[in-house]
């Protein structure tokens, strides 16, 4: 009887350290799965995407202050920024970074006159603005303020290496038409999504 007591003892505590065990290893899975995610998530927001925060009115009425953005860091490692995409850009001059929407690409010429841009010498509609053309034209007036190429930027032949840009807002931007052609290597990344405010989320379209 004695005996059979002390084994019933021995197997209780056999299976509280068994028990013991499983908790313990499952913890460990469980810091390990949670430290895979935090790794991750700092990769993807460091290396692949970034957030972005409008600031200023130039590239209303597209985008406003305080909006939200996430800027695509990768898809620039493989292709050239094309013509009518948004994106985000670094003025180390003036310690910013700045949003804007590709006009011009190497080898493009870019003539803008009151509020006809043409590239190499044809007349280009830009559809993500004409609604703001449309009602400058009706008040009697230009979208327009600053024409390229103008007193201070004589030449109007993108470079290798380099895009044109220009803020949607055009009589409210500084862009291109001050300050020159923009390195590939200063440009973050396209702008890919608003994601906040939460009523206004979507996907950012590139003309």
């Amino acid at each position: 009887m004695e005996q059979e007591k002390q084994l019933n003892e021995t197997n209780t505590v056999d299976q509280s350290s068994g028990v013991q065990a499983r908790s313990k290893n499952e913890l460990v899975e469980w810091i390990k799965a949670i430290a895979v995610a935090v790794v991750l998530v700092v990769v993807v927001r460091w290396l692949l995407f970034a957030p972005f925060i409008v600031d200023g009115p130039s590239m209303e009425p597209n985008f406003w202050t305080g909006e939200r953005l996430i800027v695509n860091k990768v898809l620039y490692d493989f292709r050239d920024p094309k013509p009518g995409e948004v994106v985000v850009f670094k003025v180390p001059a003036e310690g910013r970074d700045l949003i804007k929407r590709v006009i011009g690409v190497a080898g493009d010429t870019i003539e803008y006159k009151g509020d006809d841009l043409f590239i190499n010498g044809k007349k280009v509609e830009e559809p993500y603005i004409q609604e703001a053309l449309d009602k400058a034209h009706q008040d009697g007036g230009l979208y327009n303020n600053r024409d390229f190429p103008n007193e201070m930027l004589k030449d109007n032949k993108v470079p290798e290496g380099y895009i044109f840009v220009m803020g949607d807002h055009r009589n409210n931007s500084t862009d291109s038409r001050m300050l020159g052609f923009i390195p590939l290597k200063d440009v973050i990344g396209r702008a890919d999504v608003i994601f906040w405010p939460l009523k206004d989320i979507q996907m950012i379209k590139h003309h």
